[in-house]
């Protein structure tokens, strides 16, 4: 009877081992273009250095960083998440050694109520062991390792996430001050002007209504100030935030217009798959899936587990060492024959992770290309755009000069002084944002590049 007993086990454990999940090939991301579209002949073949801030040429830049490193929240919780994975990594690992245990009884036994007794000591030194036969406990230490991977590449995303968001803060900041001081500076013209509107009304060279008109004009742009003001101080809390530090500490001096306009790079676009780190976290992300996926294909196979024991047992604790000595060994093999459809369920949401992940390693690939190039055609872009507004800056102000002088000489009315202020103000206001948003382009450039952080770094 034992030989057909052990073969109908046998058969029912391979019957249920039907329907393993495929492992699946290697991912496969988005085709690398031979060249980006919107280089131009001013980019280089270069990457960004680890510290590519410094090409704007701010220490005051730099020094935020730093702080924003020490003190963000962010990268904190992230390299916690590092120090979680590791242990999760060295927890996956013990499954390959053998367990062992050591034990110290002590017990009284005997009848209620009548004397006597016996007393029993036991000491006793046991080993297990699981035999890896299928690969499944090595394949949940690779997908722990994998994972661990992972959010090292999570924590570099968050880390370049972090240097971008407190530089194009830091700009935004400059860009708002110096855009206080245009305000400023047209005011006083305004008020300028207006001592001229007050002067000629007295004389009874100019009507009243170019008086009231002026007098508009300078309300117009003491009121166009206050916004830019509470602007300024959001900018400042954003900046705060991300250092991890109150808004009261924050203290920039620096002019926008001292900032260096770094050349442009852009690298290789083969090179690109190993330069960003949350495409390596989204590659690591599929090893691990596919460590998954080998370790429920394992579980559909029969385990085999080893146990042995040594140990003495006496009634006498001093004699405890000198007892007899006993042991025992055993083998066993286990397999569900009926689970409920469990394990073919967890190698389909085995598969469907990894499906999931792949779509999103693939998307992550073709929206690192993409943002290189936007980038790219962007800086391209601005810099057409700064050099005609630069021309736009010089003629406004020689319009503005020219007409205050044809009125101070009554040889204009105020209309055209007026368009001419208004004109120069909208000018040097454009200046600036153009000024602030082709520095913001190349921030987003390096980000798109990953920063300058390599493997080895």
């Amino acid at each position: 009877m034992r030989i057909p007993l052990l073969s109908l086990g046998l058969s029912l454990m391979l019957a249920a081992c039907s329907g393993l999940p495929a492992v699946p090939e290697p991912p496969v991301g988005a085709t690398a273009p031979e060249t980006w579209e919107h280089a131009g002949e001013q980019a280089s073949a270069a990457w960004p250095e680890p510290g590519w801030w410094r090409a704007f040429g701010s220490g005051e830049l730099e020094a935020l960083i730093r702080r924003a490193e020490d003190n963000s929240p962010d990268l904190a919780a992230a390299a916690a998440r590092l120090r979680q994975a590791e242990a999760q990594a060295r927890i996956a690992g013990v499954a390959l050694l053998p367990g062992v245990d050591a034990g110290l009884e002590a017990g009284r036994s005997g009848v209620v109520g009548q004397g006597g007794g016996s007393e029993n000591y036991g000491l006793s030194l046991g080993a297990s062991y699981e035999t890896d036969f299928w690969g499944g406990n090595r394949a949940r230490r690779d997908a722990a390792e994998a994972s661990l991977l992972a959010s090292a590449y999570d924590r570099e995303t968050v880390a370049l996430t972090l240097t971008a968001g407190v530089a194009n803060a830091y700009l935004q900041l400059l860009s708002l001050r110096e855009r206080l001081e245009i305000a400023e500076l047209n005011l006083a013209l305004a008020e300028e002007v207006l001592r001229v509107v007050e002067a000629r009304v007295d004389s009874g060279a100019a009507a009243p209504l170019d008086l009231a008109r002026q007098r508009g004009q300078v309300a117009r742009q003491r009121g166009a100030m206050q916004p830019l003001r509470q602007q300024e101080r959001e900018a400042v809390a954003a900046l705060a935030l991300l250092l991890g530090e109150p808004a009261q500490q924050v203290r920039v001096s620096t002019q926008l217009v001292d900032l260096e306009v770094p050349a442009v790079i852009a690298g290789l676009p083969s090179e690109l798959l190993v330069r960003r780190p949350d495409i390596r976290r989204e590659e690591a992300r599929l090893a691990a899936a596919v460590a998954d996926i080998a370790a429920a294909r394992a579980d559909f196979f029969p385990s085999l587990r080893l146990t042995g024991s040594l140990g003495t047992r006496s009634e006498q604790f001093v004699e405890l060492l000198s007892g007899d000595t006993l042991y025992g060994l055993a083998a066993s093999l286990t397999r569900p024959v009926f689970d409920g459809g469990r394990l073919r369920a967890q190698g389909e949401l085995s598969e469907a992770r990894y499906e999931e992940l792949l779509a999103q390693y693939r998307g992550t690939t073709l929206q690192a290309f993409s943002e290189v190039d936007l980038a790219l055609a962007g800086i391209e872009s601005l810099a057409l755009q700064a050099e005609q507004q630069e021309r736009e800056l010089d003629e406004t102000l020689r319009a503005f000069v020219m007409a205050e002088t044809r009125y101070r000489e009554g040889a204009d009315d105020l209309l055209s002084l007026l368009e001419a202020q208004q004109s120069l103000y909208q000018a040097q206001e454009n200046t600036g944002l153009l000024r602030l948003a082709r520095l913001q382009a190349l921030v987003g450039l390096y980000r798109a590049l990953g920063g300058g952080w390599n493997e080895t770094a």
